[in-house]
């Protein structure tokens, strides 16, 4: 059993997308739903859907995108771990120490005070927070 729940997720993908499966089942928690429903806002998973398991378990029913038979999904990329958090913060003169992934082409996931957002949002917002991963 991991303490890491957030790169199980992580890794469930990617092994998903290393097989070319069409789903893959992650278990439920609120905050992997955020960081799903953000990746998918950003077109690099298809869909998210909550399924029921045994008794009282739920999991996320998470349907990987493919274009012409190749994943969207080139890499997906733990940054802050349980035992190294990572931060990324706005400066005084505006700027943002999280810096564009891929040249802007990926986005970096981040847990702000204003919820889970991506690199590029947060600037625009002005806000800074935990980086949880990276994906391009």
């Amino acid at each position: 059993m991991s303490i890491d729940t957030i790169g199980d997720c992580l890794t469930i993908i990617r092994n998903g997308i290393m097989r070319a499966k069409p789903w893959v089942l992650v278990p439920y928690s609120e905050l992997k739903r955020s960081i799903l429903d953000v990746m998918k806002n950003e077109g690099f998973i298809r869909d998210v859907a909550v399924e029921s398991g045994e008794g009282p378990k739920k999991y996320l029913k998470v349907y990987l995108k493919y274009v012409n038979g190749e994943s969207v999904i080139h890499e997906v990329k733990r940054v802050s771990s349980p035992g190294w958090r990572r931060y990324g913060q706005v400066r005084s003169n505006g700027s943002h120490t999280v810096s564009p992934v891929i040249g802007g082409l990926g986005i970096s996931i981040l847990s702000t005070n204003r919820g889970i957002l991506t690199n590029k949002k947060a600037k625009e917002l002005g806000v800074g927070g935990e980086i949880i991963c990276t994906v391009w």
